[in-house]
């Protein structure tokens, strides 16, 4: 059974955002990306993400509510970093498959 978590957030700067983490994450975890779509790796669980003109959309996959949860603080509090200026607050809408 996996865990998923999704998040959304309408900018501007949603492919900005998008690289800039994946870009951040690169200098010690697996990640790919292009202006459009990115992925990154942890130890315990995959982040993906997709801009579309000013949406960026976030998917976390975990194996455990536990690694969902520190997913999600994760990728949430370094991307409110990048977002600083929009005072970004993320909502995470989990489910199970």
């Amino acid at each position: 059974m996996s865990f998923i978590s999704r998040s959304s957030h309408q900018s501007p700067r949603a492919s900005i955002y998008l690289q800039q983490l994946c870009k951040h994450f690169a200098h010690k975890l697996e990640a790919s990306y292009n202006d459009e779509a990115g992925q990154i790796k942890f130890p315990y669980g995959d982040c993906h993400l997709a801009a579309e003109e000013e949406l960026l959309e976030l998917l976390i996959v975990a194996k455990n509510s536990d690694d969902l949860e520190r997913l999600e603080r994760v990728v949430g509090s370094h991307l409110e970093r990048f977002a600083f200026r929009e005072k970004l607050e993320l909502t995470w809408v989990r489910d199970q498959l």
